[in-house]
């Protein structure tokens, strides 16, 4: 397989440190607001690189961290006079509800910074004891750019452009290039912070944004990782400086393949809440859009190009999805009994397609052009009464071995295991029955559906019904 590593702008083959395990970290969300969809699209990369690395056989270790403190976060809670747990959690909550629409899967850890602060201290620490940071007069402890010659690799910014000590010190979490800087490892407290700070041997303050992910990601996979993820927004300065912080305490290289998704735009333009084209996911859903559909467009572009958001384009997502669906169930509707031997060539063409689409750099478009093949080939045969149930039964074991990337099938509606009608006849006779506090009655409901699939689930609204 070929991943392109942003380190080097080629295209390399995947070889992980050791043979079969893969060691992975991809960067959170600061939880000081809604993921936006500029955000979820890099969560779905990373959901595809996680389920491209499964399907290939690879045993993946999945590390995502949280931000629950930098200057956002404490920002937010205290305009609104909450503490900071209170403020993240409050927003964690609904971010992992997105990723749940989604269907993009949980990494295996999830780590919070504030949870992390103790290793924080111990790289910073490290690091001024090999001369790479220093405190600085406002009290704060700054990574020494010009100690590490290297700086800038990630990005291609060149620091020998910079006179020694011309630099200065930034001491903000986000900044741009321009501002390349000595950066703030660990923050001195001031007042803007409130209550959140941390005594430690460094002093009273907090860690700096950058140090978090170099400290949990190493706690958890090691001083060298096999892949790092991102939006292409995190490169610099924070990628950057997380190359800085771990290679310069550890001396060997922090991360062997750097992988970074494009930016979404909306309607041709970057998404921005200034030009009132900046959408959260229920933004879109509340218009009438289905997850699936977005989850669709989403990885119907290479994760390296630009997404172009427009209703436009989710209209036509929705009705792919809707052709896929519609064939999956014509599928389990054939009932001949003849068995047509070139459907096997057929399914080995799609999949070697399949197949090769993703070792070629992850290229999901090329992968569901594969997919739409196998469709209109097999609709074909089935049109030309050429096909049977134990063909349809080879096409969709082929189909949910593309799913396991795809991840689309999730969203199908699931096969009622008795008629609509006589489901919600009994719902009504339950509710019947605990109006008249016969709840005997209705318990015997309830198991009588659950032993047939049918889980009931009630609310203030009412009582509502789901396919187990």
């Amino acid at each position: 397989m070929l991943l392109h590593n942003t380190l080097t702008r080629k295209s390399e083959l995947f070889e992980p440190l050791e043979k079969g395990v893969v060691k992975m970290y991809c960067c959170g969300p600061t939880v000081y607001n809604y993921a936006h969809i500029g955000n979820l699209r890099a969560f779905t990369f990373y959901d595809i690189v996680l389920r491209t690395l499964n399907h290939k056989g690879h045993k993946v270790t999945f590390v995502m961290n949280l931000t629950d403190v930098d200057d956002k976060t404490i920002n937010g809670s205290r305009k609104e006079g909450v503490s900071l747990k209170e403020f993240t959690e409050r927003y964690t909550k609904l971010f992992f509800e997105d990723l749940s629409k989604l269907n993009i899967r949980k990494a295996d850890l999830i780590t919070k910074a504030t949870e992390y602060v103790p290793e924080m201290v111990d790289l910073t620490k490290r690091l001024m004891s090999n001369g790479m940071a220093y405190k600085g007069a406002d009290g704060s402890i700054y990574y020494k750019v010009s100690a590490f010659p290297e700086y800038g690799k990630l990005s291609h910014f060149d620091i020998k452009q910079l006179k020694a000590g011309a630099s200065g010190r930034v001491n903000a979490d986000e900044y741009t290039k321009e501002q390349a800087s000595d950066f703030a490892l660990w923050k001195a407290w001031t007042p803007e912070d409130g209550d959140v700070f941390w005594e430690t041997e460094l002093g009273k303050g907090r860690p700096g944004w950058h140090t978090e992910c170099s400290a949990m990601s190493m706690k958890h996979l090691g001083e060298t990782l096999d892949i790092h993820c991102g939006g292409i927004d995190l490169m610099f300065p924070h990628h950057e400086n997380e190359i800085a912080q771990s290679e310069g305490a550890t001396g060997k290289q922090f991360v062997r393949y750097w992988l970074h998704n494009a930016h979404i735009l909306v309607d041709g333009v970057k998404m921005s809440k200034s030009l009132g084209n900046f959408y959260v996911l229920n933004d879109l859903l509340q218009k009438g859009y289905r997850p699936e559909a977005i989850r669709y467009l989403f990885i119907s572009s290479h994760y390296r190009e630009q997404v172009n958001l427009t209703f436009k384009a989710l209209d036509s997502a929705q009705q792919s999805i809707n052709r896929i669906f519609d064939f999956v169930r014509s599928l389990n509707e054939v009932k001949s009994e003849l068995n047509n031997p070139d459907v096997e060539q057929l399914v080995v063409s799609a999949t070697n397609a399949f197949e090769l689409a993703l070792d070629n750099d992850l290229n999901t478009p090329q992968a569901l052009s594969a997919l739409f093949e196998l469709i209109k080939e097999t609709n074909k045969l089935i049109a030309a009464n050429d096909f049977g149930k134990e063909n349809s039964n080879e096409v969709r074991m082929a189909i949910n071995k593309f799913d396991e990337v795809l991840g689309l099938l999730y969203y199908m509606e699931k096969p009622l295991p008795m008629p609509k009608e006589e489901i919600e006849k009994l719902v009504s006779e339950r509710a019947a029955a605990k109006a008249a506090k016969d709840f005997a009655k209705g318990d015997s409901i309830r198991k009588q559906l659950k032993d047939k699939g049918i889980i009931l689930e009630d609310a203030r609204e009412g009582t509502t019904w789901k396919v187990a």
